[in-house]
């Protein structure tokens, strides 16, 4: 059984296939992990070969919602040393998620910044183009906030670049409007930011600290990023950096419309494989261990993300590899 056998990212062995995707609790406590999310993430390591908290904002401008976990301030680290403790005493291992909101960031009393000032979605504020000097700092900022997961006890982080977030809004055409190095008229220039956040963290916390990308490979829409740019793309990540890629939606979010098969991403997690050279993540609809094995048989992919069913049944690893 597939889903049962180790895998391994960076030097990193995981026990299994089992992953908790990162999902958003909304229940943080001044940028900190509360109790009840300390509660809820340790409940769900049993058996469970990975957890990836949700994300977490790098920059206070980049908030997405006023109950996001931080981490842009070193002093929080105490507070995820205790979070990394709970799970680690599972048996798990664990990682932080680091993301920037761009366009889609709201309750910090900041200008919302964009690659090129377009919405995303018509419901968001009206946001400003990124200045090249923002584009530094916000590099920077990813860097800073993978040392303070490393220094809280994460085993790994994974850069946020899905769902229209500011990362999927220099990927998608729909959004980067933008001329020069970051271009929105080509593949290369799409992803550069992405590559560039990807080495600079790399070189800040070593070659043997696991990286993941959680990359939100097709847009869904007329216009927007495409299934066949996907190799492509997944090779420039894995040249700057990255150990795992996480496979999700782009400007549609985590969910495919009319797809209701387990596995909704799996033809973009299929195509992620044949670039990638590094292990790949599928999340999407998988409730049973059957459906999981299959998603790996069928070579979709190395690992699968279980979410909405580990947040109803919080053993669901133990029971599946039961």
């Amino acid at each position: 059984m597939l889903l049962k056998e180790p895998a391994t990212v960076n030097h990193l062995v995981l026990r299994n296939r089992i992953v908790m995707p990162p999902m958003a609790t909304g229940k943080a406590e001044q940028g900190g992990p509360s109790a009840g999310q300390l509660a809820h993430y340790a409940a769900r390591a049993g058996a469970t070969a990975l957890i990836i908290v949700e994300h977490a904002y790098v920059s206070p401008e980049g908030m997405a919602h006023r109950t996001q976990l931080s981490m842009a301030s070193d002093e929080l680290i105490p507070a995820y040393r205790k979070l990394t403790g709970a799970v680690h005493e599972r048996g798990a291992a664990v990682f932080a998620q680091l993301n920037h909101a761009g366009a889609l960031a709201q309750d910090s009393g900041l200008p919302a910044l964009s690659p090129s000032g377009l919405s995303v979605w018509e419901r968001e504020p009206v946001s400003r183009s990124m200045t090249a000097e923002e584009i530094e700092v916000l590099k920077s900022r990813f860097v800073s906030a993978a040392l303070r997961a490393k220094a809280a006890g994460f085993d790994g982080v994974e850069i946020h670049g899905a769902h229209g977030y500011l990362l999927n809004q220099f990927y998608s055409p729909l959004t980067n409007h933008r001329a020069g190095a970051y271009s929105g008229a080509t593949l290369e220039g799409r992803t550069r930011l992405q590559a560039e956040i990807l080495q600079a963290v790399r070189a800040a916390v070593g070659r043997d600290y696991p990286l993941a990308f959680r990359f939100g490979a097709c847009d869904y829409r007329d216009g927007g990023s495409r299934m066949e740019e996907i190799p492509a793309a997944c090779r420039i990540f894995r040249e700057a950096g990255a150990d795992l890629l996480d496979i999700s939606g782009g400007l549609n979010g985590y969910t495919v419309k009319g797809v209701t098969e387990p596995g909704w991403f799996s033809l973009l997690s299929a195509l992620a494989k044949k670039g990638a050279g590094v292990p790949v993540l599928l999340t999407g609809g998988v409730t049973t261990a059957a459906e999981a094995e299959a998603l790996l048989q069928s070579g979709a992919a190395d690992l699968i993300g279980v979410g909405r069913a580990m947040l109803k049944t919080p053993d669901w690893a133990a029971r599946a590899l039961a």
